[in-house]
């Protein structure tokens, strides 16, 4: 018949269908239970190879067929460091290859409890990462600034922190908590500021320099308290600002710290979160005790929602070594 050929299905005259191929690799993908075991394990985290088998009970030449499977679908990625790799969900799902299916079925598993066993393995793997953040700046508390500066020295943030809390539109400028205060530095920035300021931190050795450099700026007004977010102390706090410097990269479960915080901010409060971008520097781990390779601006906006927080304010700054800070400012979703 003529003009036959213009009712020839494209897949017939041999010409791929990305969109089709790439759509049918997100089915194949989550269409297995030990896939969907892996990507919920990876929800808010990014795990080594060797970390998965553990948490899975398998060797790795078989989770490494299936990490493969979810690689080329697009849902996740992996990096290097040293000897090791470490996986995570990938950020960006492209919606015509599959990404809008991957990213329902991504929200409905994570909405499912986690199976009580890999819960137990979990939170066995974060008291690991606490510990060993904890050991870490035990053991080089004495030379802080050294190891700071190798990344983002104090003096290229402070200033744009104090800034922004400055000109915050806070109701109140009762109480302010600094969650990880480090050597105390940016106390003397919080004091004047506010009636109270609350210092946190879980090692003994940060907050006996915290105190030392409170103590010598003669601040008076400064409280001090021995743990973390979730600690029983904190039982009561309101604070019109929190501030979480250069902190969230060394914590095991940062989504966890924001959530924290949130629940002690009060009405018409602000979060000041000061933290790296996404990085690959994989020796800031062992030099500078980092849990985190630094953060994509949208994740720490995904978990200041899921925190119920809405983004009020943003800046970011670039270093000469190559490294980006972003400094955010959170505050209640009404706000």
């Amino acid at each position: 018949m003529h003009g036959a050929a213009s009712l020839t299905p494209v897949a017939a005259r041999g010409e791929p269908d990305a969109a089709l191929a790439d759509l049918a690799a997100a089915c194949k993908a989550c269409a297995d239970p030990l896939r969907l075991r892996v990507l919920r394990a990876l929800h808010n985290d990014s795990l080594a190879v060797s970390e998965l088998c553990d948490l899975l009970a398998m060797r790795q030449p078989a989770l490494s067929h299936h990490l493969k499977v979810l690689a080329r679908a697009g849902l996740v990625t992996s990096r290097r460091e040293g000897t090791s790799i470490f996986y995570r969900r990938s950020d960006l799902l492209a919606p015509s290859g599959g990404g809008a299916v991957a990213a329902a079925l991504l929200a409905e598993l994570d909405a499912l409890p986690l199976p009580p066993a890999m819960e137990q393995g979990l939170a066995q793997l974060q008291q690991a990462r606490e510990k060993n953040s904890r050991d870490f700046f035990r053991l080089n508390a004495h030379k802080f600034r050294e190891q700071q500066d190798l990344i983002a020295s104090y003096g290229q943030y402070a200033d744009t922190v104090a800034e922004l809390l400055e000109e915050a539109p806070l109701a109140r400028r009762a109480l302010a908590l600094e969650i990880g205060p480090g050597d105390g530095r940016f106390l003397a920035r919080l004091a004047p500021r506010f009636t109270r300021v609350v210092a946190l931190d879980n090692a003994v050795e940060m907050l006996a320099a915290s105190r030392a450099t409170a103590a010598g700026s003669g601040l008076g007004n400064v409280d001090f308290i021995l743990g973390d977010t979730g600690s029983p102390a904190l039982a009561g706090i309101k604070a019109d600002c929190i501030v979480i410097n250069m902190v969230l990269h060394h914590t095991p479960d940062p989504a966890r710290v924001l959530a924290d915080a949130a629940a002690h901010l009060a009405p018409g409060g602000v979060i000041a979160v000061t933290d790296l971008c996404r990085h690959h520097q994989g020796w800031a781990r062992e030099n500078c005790g980092d849990l985190w390779l630094g953060f994509e601006p949208e994740q720490l906006t995904a978990w200041a929602v899921e925190a119920g927080l809405g983004d009020l304010a943003s800046s970011f700054l670039a270093q000469r070594n190559g490294f980006q800070i972003q400094v955010r400012l959170f505050g209640h979703a009404t706000q």
